[in-house]
């Protein structure tokens, strides 16, 4: 490939992911509008009521923001387009693109006809099918851009030879099957003509109605079982195609999580919130499964190595021990006793199992899965730092694409518990506490600045609020209190043992504050922010937001890490910055076990 395509594909990356992410929220927001009956509120085009005022009722604007996003996806796409044949991108990256933003044209149009003949309406399930056509074209474009920009020898085209390639395209075409059948079935409310399940009211159709709701959920059970197939021949043959593993697991993931949260939707009579996660999940699944064909499709013959890869035997009782220890379980165990202190804060009282369970369990899951992904981004500094070389993907016993795939799904699986069987209030801040920990820390400051990790302690202090959420279904001004306990409390955890570890921090390349501004100015540090600590917690009693008795145990754990930082202080060394970082780790879970206690007694 000639140096201008690599800069051009590398160049283009921004716009047509931007494209293809506003088209996902086209098609978003048209399964949202289709489902909530508000497609036939506005019958003209562009505008709504004949006024460019912007409507009044709800189901309006739901329809309005659907155009408007259409519209900036539609000219995205075409701007994408140009400059893919402008600045001379790879064939495959220029027709891709070309032919997202020609279909995000003609299903623009399409939706602007459907919109002005309200007797169309059936014909919705098209304009969803040609939406997903351009969602797919455009995120496989992006995904080649990426490939040529990172690796500008690999062959120029997609081939779908091996046979687990031509098996994605088969389930994605199932799917986007499934999808249009579904929209079908809500814009002709089939559903009515096929009551009960799984048959309609316990037998046979009796109208063509009955018969598309039945032929629906016949093409959802077979698309269920493909895209099982699928995900099941990806971890046997493809575990050395990061892109590939990871998207087939995010599509079954999401497919799971479609159907739970589906299920959970009707028995809650069809709340907003769910109505609009069931519809996103839909669309993710849709683009992770065109990734995934994308993918195989440009590993051309590197697709075939599936045989041989499958064939490798695989040491099962290793293989799990390997994916709980990429967990971390220790950090989980201890931010699972900040969530459960939260939950009891916010309740003022012990909550019930069920919400327990769920909360918990989504809890260790989020925790689990951005554990795993914050390795796959640091797997380079961990293969270069003793204390981390025998982890289990710089020791190489996982694959980086099974160590990227099992934290993805993890965290998927995460936050549709947490949605399905607790709140979405407490699944949107574990979200956005993932998202802060793998993109904001593992993927930003950890590499560029001193104070990663005075920044970065914002992740690990989410989990209380998760707690605190999933009890009251929103959070107030005590639960600040328990997230700013955990943000001072990382820097003089962590800096603690950077002490210890300094050559490693230094030779791995990672700005941590006793490489860059020396261990006095750390061990200052250290101090400074144990002594805001333990100030914060003793404010809590001050306010009449904890008892006696966390203001005993605030007081008494207090002095003790204090003692320890001032001994940090004064003697230095690593034998006690190590007795600092173990002592940190017991101080943070007393004092939230303190929490606890106060609450009951």
């Amino acid at each position: 490939m000639m140096a201008n395509e690599r800069t051009a594909a590398g160049s283009l990356r921004g716009w047509l992911l931007a494209a293809a992410l506003v088209t996902f929220f086209a098609v978003v927001m048209g399964n949202v509008v289709r489902v909530s009956a508000s497609g036939a509120v506005c019958a003209d085009w562009p505008t709504c009521y004949g006024q460019a005022a912007w409507p009044q009722d709800t189901a309006a604007q739901l329809h309005m923001v659907h155009r408007l996003v259409s519209g900036a996806g539609a000219l995205l796409a075409l701007a994408a387009a140009v400059l893919a044949v402008r600045r001379g991108a790879a064939r495959v990256v220029r027709g891709l693109a070309a032919a997202g933003a020609g279909v995000m044209l003609v299903q623009a149009g399409w939706g602007a006809w459907v919109a002005l003949r309200p007797e169309t309406e059936f014909l919705a399930g098209v304009h969803l099918g040609l939406a997903l056509t351009a969602l797919g074209a455009l995120s496989a474009a992006a995904l080649a851009a990426y490939r040529f920009h990172h690796d500008p020898q690999q062959a120029d085209g997609l081939r779908f030879a091996s046979p687990f390639a031509r098996l994605t395209l088969a389930v994605l075409a199932l799917v986007g099957v499934l999808m249009v059948s579904g929209a079908w079935v809500v814009s002709l409310d089939a559903g009515a003509s096929c009551t009960g399940w799984p048959l309609c009211a316990g037998g046979l159709p009796t109208n063509g109605l009955g018969w598309l709701a039945l032929a629906h959920r016949a093409l959802t059970l077979v698309s269920g079982v493909g895209v099982s197939a699928l995900v099941v021949r990806a971890w046997r043959g493809q575990r050395s195609q990061q892109v590939t593993l990871t998207a087939a697991t995010a599509a079954f993931t999401l497919f799971a999580g479609q159907v739970l949260i589906g299920a959970v939707k009707v028995s809650r009579g069809f709340s907003p919130d769910l109505v609009g996660l069931h519809a996103a999940s839909a669309a993710g699944v849709w683009a992770a499964l065109a990734l995934t064909a994308a993918a195989a499709g440009l590993a051309g013959r590197r697709s075939e190595d599936e045989r041989s890869e499958a064939s490798e035997p695989l040491q099962f009782r290793a293989r799990l021990r390997d994916f709980f220890t990429l967990s971390k379980p220790l950090i989980v165990a201890l931010l699972l006793v900040t969530t459960y202190a939260g939950m009891v804060m916010g309740a003022r009282a012990i909550p019930g199992w069920e919400v327990t369970l769920w909360t918990l369990l989504g809890g260790a899951l989020a925790a689990a899965g951005s554990s795993a992904i914050n390795q796959y981004i640091d797997r380079d500094i961990d293969g270069s730092m003793q204390r981390t070389a025998k982890r289990p993907l710089p020791a190489q016993r996982l694959t980086p694409g099974e160590g990227l795939a099992y934290g993805v799904a993890a965290n998927l699986i995460s936050f549709f518990l947490l949605a399905g069987f607790v709140n979405l209030t407490a699944a949107l801040l574990s979200l956005a506490g993932m998202v802060y920990y793998v993109l904001i820390y593992s993927l930003w400051l950890k590499r560029l600045t001193v104070q990663n990790i005075v920044i970065g302690g914002g992740a690990g202090a989410i989990p209380p609020l998760v707690g605190w959420a999933a009890v009251t279904g929103s959070l107030t001004f005590p639960a600040l209190f328990l997230f700013a306990i955990i943000f001072l409390w990382t820097p003089p955890h962590f800096w603690a043992l950077a002490l210890v570890r300094r050559n490693d921090y230094a030779r791995a390349g990672v700005p941590m504050m006793p490489v860059i501004r020396g261990e006095k100015s750390t061990r200052i540090q250290i101090f400074i922010y144990t002594l805001e600590l333990v100030a914060v917690t003793l404010l809590m009693p001050l306010l009449n937001l904890t008892g006696s008795v966390f203001l005993i145990s605030a007081a008494v754990l207090g002095l003790w890490l204090i003692g320890a930082a001032w001994r940090v202080l004064r003697v230095g060394g690593n034998k006690v910055a190590w007795k600092m970082y173990r002592y940190s780790s017991m101080y943070l879970m007393f004092i939230f076990v303190a929490l606890v206690l106060d609450v009951l007694v």
